[in-house]
């Protein structure tokens, strides 16, 4: 029996971590952005006495910190990269503070969606010169915010994890980026559904559809937010990869030698950084670089481990 890392046995699990990721500058850019227009509502609030533009930077101050989650993230995982501790690598910290910002965002949709229900039996006077002003800037602040992000990092959400491997490390899963990118989008989307319903109630006095088009915005995000639970939930629990793509490396290896494949695992380690460990009986046994060389490209296997039995 061989039981062999096909990498050097001292190889780095850094697994490029080490390098500065392109969502970390982007992200740094808008939290200075939304910063600044935090501290302007919220002075401008206290000093004229609007509640709307108040409220509406304490809102901003609550995804600063949501996103101050995601900067934070970058710079542990670089800085980290080496420690030998993390067995794999400090990838997985992406997830997990993608992870908490989804969470973040729930509960964001949680307090949406109440206050929007309370506003149906309990209406509130708008002041909607104020309030269309203050929805205006903010939708364009979080739309500016959102062209700096790009599209988040596949943004839409699914298990499709194993792309072209170039293209994974720009984008594909970089579930700290998209949750960023989420928390601009939502925010944008609150100003829009707002203006929509501002202008409706200045003008037909359609007050009703305030509330509506709350609770309207707080199922999409909710939407989207349990998308990027599921998504990175996956990677923290090394959910196995989909079953056409264990198919696909079972096949490589036993259509190329007389061999049988009988127990895979491939988990996701980081964004586009994958490890498989891959078990292999054979009548005639082979090293394992050899069984590696047989692995498909493209699916970012960055760590692997293959075990040899004589069958």
């Amino acid at each position: 029996m061989h039981n062999h890392d096909i990498e050097s046995q001292r190889h780095s699990h850094s697994f490029g971590q080490e390098n500065t990721r392109e969502g970390e500058r982007r992200t740094f850019l808008v939290i200075i952005i939304t910063a600044v227009m935090m501290v302007v509502e919220i002075a401008a609030g206290l000093a004229f006495g609007s509640m709307a533009l108040l409220a509406d930077g304490l809102h901003m101050a609550s995804h600063t910190v949501a996103i101050g989650i995601t900067a934070f993230a970058y710079v542990y995982a670089r800085k980290r990269a080496f420690d030998p501790r993390f067995s794999f690598g400090t990838g997985k910290v992406n997830a997990l503070a993608g992870f908490g910002s989804a969470i973040l965002l729930i509960v964001f949709v949680a307090f949406m969606a109440w206050e929007s229900s309370e506003r149906f039996f309990h209406p509130v006077e708008i002041a909607f010169n104020q309030a269309i002003i203050v929805a205006v800037v903010g939708l364009a602040v979080n739309a500016a915010s959102a062209l700096i992000l790009g599209h988040g990092g596949d943004s839409e959400g699914h298990d499709d994890h194993y792309h072209d491997h170039s293209h994974q490390h720009n984008h594909g899963h970089d579930h700290n980026l998209r949750a960023a990118y989420l928390h601009v989008i939502a925010d944008a989307l609150t100003s829009l559904l707002a203006i929509f319903a501002l202008l409706a109630g200045k003008y037909f006095g359609l007050n009703w559809l305030d509330p509506l088009m709350g609770i309207v915005g707080a199922l999409l995000i909710a939407k989207w937010s349990i998308g990027l639970v599921r998504d990175t939930a996956h990677v923290l629990l090394d959910h196995q990869a989909p079953e056409d793509v264990r198919q696909k490396i079972t096949a490589a290896i036993e259509g190329a030698d007389f061999a049988e494949v009988s127990d895979l695992h491939v988990w996701s380690i980081g964004p586009g950084i994958h490890a498989a460990a891959i078990s292999i009986v054979s009548d005639t046994p082979k090293p394992p670089d050899f069984y590696k060389e047989l692995l498909p490209t493209g699916m970012g296997l960055e760590h692997v481990t293959i075990e040899v039995h004589q069958g």
